[in-house]
């Protein structure tokens, strides 16, 4: 049975829809960085999704072509995952008192490095091969897409049951768990808002999609 990363690394992808704090070791990934509006059509963010798609697969399939991955074992592709944030807020993801947070409305203003997790296995020469592969057979212009290393550590993560935009009132329930803990948001220029998309939303009600939400903090 194919390696499936939900299953094997459950406390990092099935959280439950309450807050908890875990600690989230260094791990490899597919990276495109762009800014825009994810929703739309033909825009920047769909195309660096097809890009990060085109280079898993590649990778993914790799052990029925002539180039040998050392230590290859056949895997599941991990879910597409995402780190956001915008220019000139006060390093709060929600309004809070008098200090602005994100701005739901100008989706325009986002700033993303959308990603897929890699198996340890993969290395930078495989990376490199796999963009290389998939530009030439998908004729798509992949080599916008990195090979970037993230240690996330110390984070609180909660599991969001429903549409993007109501993403808030989970921040909130987050918010003040951290509160109640003794411990505050941590967000960085290197520290993001985090979220693992589990839901494929062409296929999936608004309602009904789950998405991990999870953000870096710090002890007080």
């Amino acid at each position: 049975m194919a390696f499936d990363f939900k299953k094997e690394y459950k406390e990092f992808y099935l959280p439950k829809n309450v807050p908890q704090i875990v600690t989230v070791p260094r791990a490899n990934y597919i990276a495109v960085r762009g800014k825009g509006n994810p929703n739309e059509d033909g825009g920047e963010y769909k195309t660096a999704v097809s890009v990060l798609y085109a280079v898993a697969y590649t990778l993914k399939m790799s052990y029925k072509t002539d180039y040998k991955i050392e230590g290859f074992f056949e895997y599941v592709v991990p879910p597409l995952e995402g780190f956001w944030w915008q220019d000139d807020i006060d390093g709060f993801w929600w309004q809070q008192d008098d200090i602005a947070g994100i701005d739901y409305a100008d989706k325009s203003a986002f700033h993303w490095i959308s990603v897929t997790r890699l198996p340890d296995f993969i290395t930078k020469k495989d990376f490199d091969w796999a963009v290389e592969t998939a530009s030439k057979k998908k004729k798509l212009d992949c080599t916008g897409a990195e090979f970037l290393s993230i240690e996330e550590g110390l984070c609180v993560q909660m599991m969001h049951i429903g549409a993007f935009d109501h993403e808030l009132e989970t921040v909130a329930m987050m918010d003040r768990y951290l509160e109640e803990s003794g411990y505050v948001n941590d967000f960085t220029g290197k520290r993001r808002h985090h979220e693992i998309y589990l839901s494929d939303p062409r296929k999936t009600a608004p309602e009904k999609c789950k998405t991990v939400i999870r953000h870096p903090i710090r002890k007080l």
